[in-house]
C-alpha cells in the first residue's frame, strides 16, 4: 500500500483542525503521515493536539505567518509519500474519500491528479469532467485533490488568489491532467476567511455586480483572476 501524506495548513481554527483529523482518523485507506504546518497560529497548534489519539504519525511544525501555500509548500517538502493531498483545516473527508481518490489514480496512470464534487456547508460545489480548454477559463478544481508526488510543481507563493488554479494551469503546461470523480467526497466548514468570501454565479453579472456590498468583491475578484491569465498567455 502506497504512502499518501496528508498536508494540512492552519491558521488558528483549532476546533476545524480536530474535526479534520478526526475525519482522516475514520479513513478506510490506512498508510497515512499526517503533517501539519502551524502558519503562525495565536496559540501553538502543537500543544493543542494529543497525537496519541490517533493511529498515524503527526508531525507538527510552526513557522511565521506567511499565507497558505507556503505552508502548503513546506509541508510538502517534508513529506515522504508517493501521493500527496493538501487538505485544509476546514476540511472533512468522507471515510472512503482517499480510497476512491488513490483507487482512480492507480487505475489511470495517464493523471497526475484526481479531484471531486465537495460541499460547503449545505451548497454543493460541483466540478466537471477534466477540459482543458474549460480550465483555462475557469477553476473547477478545488485544492483538496490527490496528486503524484513526482508531478506537484509547487504553489506560487507569490499570488494573493487562484494558487490552485494556477497550479492546475503550470501542470497542464507540462501535459499534466487531472480525472474527475463524479461524487461528493468531502466537506468544507463555513468559516469568515476561507471559501466563504465565494459569490454565486450571478454575482457578476450586470446589475448584481454593482451592488455596494459586491462591487468590491467583483473588482478583487477579476483582478486576481487577470493575474493568472496573464501569468500562463491566455487571451
Amino acid at each position: 500500500m502506497q504512502l499518501i501524506s496528508v498536508i494540512i495548513p492552519v491558521y488558528n481554527h483549532l476546533p476545524e483542525l480536530k474535526k479534520a483529523l478526526d475525519s482522516i482518523k475514520k479513513q478506510t485507506y490506512h498508510n497515512l503521515e499526517i503533517i501539519v504546518v502551524d502558519d503562525g497560529s495565536d496559540e501553538k497548534v502543537e500543544n493543542k493536539i494529543n497525537k496519541d489519539e490517533y493511529p498515524f504519525d503527526i508531525c507538527i511544525v510552526r513557522q511565521e505567518n506567511n499565507g497558505a501555500p507556503s505552508a502548503r509548500n513546506k509541508g510538502f517538502e517534508m513529506s515522504k509519500g508517493e501521493f500527496v493531498i493538501f487538505w485544509d483545516a476546514d476540511i472533512v473527508g468522507s471515510r472512503e474519500m482517499l480510497q476512491k481518490m488513490h483507487n482512480v489514480l492507480t487505475i489511470h496512470g495517464e493523471a497526475s491528479y484526481v479531484y471531486s464534487d465537495f460541499c460547503y456547508g449545505k451548497r454543493k460545489m460541483t466540478a466537471m469532467k477534466f477540459d482543458p480548454e474549460k480550465l483555462k477559463k475557469q477553476n473547477y478544481i478545488m485544492t483538496t485533490s490527490l496528486i503524484r508526488r513526482d508531478d506537484f510543481l509547487y504553489f506560487d507563493e507569490s499570488l494573493e488568489r487562484f494558487q490552485d488554479w494556477d497550479l492546475w494551469l503550470s501542470m497542464l503546461e507540462k501535459d499534466k491532467i487531472g480525472i474527475y470523480i463524479p461524487e461528493t467526497l468531502f466537506f468544507a466548514i463555513p468559516h469568515k476567511n476561507g471559501i466563504s468570501s465565494y459569490l454565486p454565479a450571478f454575482a457578476y453579472k450586470k446589475p448584481w455586480r454593482w451592488l455596494p456590498k459586491i462591487r468590491q468583491k467583483v473588482k478583487e475578484y477579476n483582478e486576481a483572476r487577470k493575474i493568472v491569465l496573464e501569468k500562463h498567455n491566455i487571451t
